[in-house]
């Protein structure tokens, strides 16, 4: 009997509702590579900009850029934005050619458009949880958390939503939605194996 093969499995999720977390849990029991730094280097070495720029600007979108880009010829001039995002769609493609797991970046619709197989996942959790978990993170120092936690939403939905015409977190995007808050990240890493070795080829 062949060995089954996994679909691309994509993680689209709120602001920390554990997206990392599960990834790395589904690579460990999956057995299958989860992209996060070899994919901002990738992008970078595609697009020409650097890594710390892909990870600004990776999943959001430089208004004031986009708005002197239109009034320019939107035909010949590329903001960084637009350029950042088309890279990301070339290496989502070459990733795409064996079973892996990428986090958002609009690899869900990417994917699914291209007629991709694909598994993806929605994490959310309620606002406390996120507030608990991004107060554990030290990149946001003393700042006011309930502000950072609506910009990084904002800033989120503005990208899906300029890059695919969707609503962020629209459930005809995903294949399956789970509060991590609820559930806890063990029990989510459990449910997606299950989910994902029972629609494998």
């Amino acid at each position: 009997m062949s060995e089954k093969r996994y679909p691309i499995i994509t993680i689209s999720r709120e602001y920390c509702a554990g997206g990392r977390s599960i990834a790395r849990g589904l690579e460990e029991k999956l057995g299958i590579p989860f992209y996060d730094r070899d994919f901002v280097k990738k992008t970078s070495e595609a697009s020409g900009y650097s890594e710390e720029d892909i990870k600004k600007d990776g999943e959001q979108v430089n208004k004031a850029e986009r708005f002197v880009t239109n009034l320019l010829n939107p035909v010949t001039y590329e903001s960084a934005s637009d350029a950042i995002y088309k890279a990301q769609k070339e290496v989502i493609m070459e990733l795409s050619k064996e079973p892996c797991i990428i986090i958002g970046r609009c690899s869900n619709t990417i994917l699914k458009e291209a007629g991709v197989p694909v598994f993806r996942i929605f994490l959310y959790a309620d606002r406390e949880h996120r507030l608990k978990r991004a107060a554990e993170i030290a990149e946001n120092g003393n700042m006011d958390l309930k502000k950072y936690l609506a910009k990084r939403d904002d800033r989120r939905a503005t990208y899906y939503k300029t890059y695919t015409g969707h609503h962020f977190g629209d459930y005809h995007d995903c294949d399956i939605s789970l509060n991590t808050g609820t559930l806890g990240y063990e029990k989510c890493v459990d449910i997606l194996v299950d989910a994902i070795k029972n629609i494998a080829e």
